[in-house]
């Protein structure tokens, strides 16, 4: 079983809501069409999905998540939209769907989180159409940049390296996306990369106050403690210092995620 890093706790969930298809999927929405079946795997919350089904529709479209906590907010956000999706829990490993069922196969911030990325790839694949596209995006922690320098960022990022690690994920699975399809024997791969950026007030805000809460009252934070990587006084520094950064009126953080649109 892989054990998800961040969990689900209402600090990951607020960040989980932002992500939209444009702002997470644009190396993806040019190859969208009407009539198109779509598969979004680790939907989370629905957001990305709900765009990703209007673009689509009438074609079918089924979000997944190896957890059902988040999985009536992403019927909820389906309904809200008048956008047909189905949304079950499964297993990226062992998909309960014939082969060739999408033309699409669609991975968020999902690959950094399993202990074995490429057999995914490879159950991916198999329920992608001859044709089809899998479309997978990463971040890469190591390309975290922030301004000011903080000490306790930099001790959050150490943390964090030790707790995903710990779980057998790859928070640099940004750079390793194009080799983990190689491995799984797709070579039909076109690579890119793209950045988020927060800079304006009320991005420092949001991003600031989703890390403050979770570096103390998510399952990252309880793993960290269960493993003696930091302890609760610790992590309570380091939610101080996402609180610095956010009220910095210079404050400026960015990360580059790997995109690959892998050809079936």
């Amino acid at each position: 079983m892989d054990t998800y890093t961040h969990g689900h706790a209402e600090p990951v969930l607020q960040s989980h809501r932002w992500r939209t298809a444009d702002n997470s999927a644009g190396y993806l929405l040019p190859h969208l069409r009407p009539g198109l079946d779509l598969l979004d795997v680790g939907c989370g919350p629905g957001t990305i999905t709900v765009d990703l089904a209007a673009r689509v529709a009438p074609g079918r479209v089924l979000g997944l998540d190896a957890a059902a906590d988040p999985l009536d907010e992403a019927r909820a956000a389906a309904a809200s939209a008048a956008v047909a999706v189905e949304f079950v829990v499964g297993d990226v490993y062992a998909l309960d769907l014939p082969a060739g069922s999408f033309d699409v196969v669609h991975a968020h911030q999902v690959l950094q989180h399993l202990t074995d990325p490429v057999a995914a790839l490879r159950e991916m694949a198999r329920v992608c159409r001859p044709g089809g596209l899998i479309a997978v995006r990463d971040v890469d922690y190591a390309t975290f940049t922030w301004f000011p320098a903080d000490p306790g960022l930099d001790r959050w990022l150490e943390v964090y390296y030790a707790v995903a690690r710990g779980n057998d994920a790859e928070p640099d699975a940004g750079r390793r996306l194009l080799a983990w399809a190689h491995a799984a024997g797709l070579r039909d791969v076109t690579a890119t990369a793209s950045a988020w950026c927060y800079a304006s007030p009320a991005e420092r805000e949001w991003w600031g106050n989703s890390w403050a809460g979770r570096a103390t009252a998510s399952s990252f934070a309880g793993q960290a403690v269960a493993a003696g990587i930091a302890t609760r006084a610790e992590l309570e520094q380091l939610a101080d210092a996402w609180r610095r950064w956010r009220d910095a009126d210079d404050g400026w953080l960015s990360m580059t995620h790997g995109e690959l649109l892998i050809r079936v």
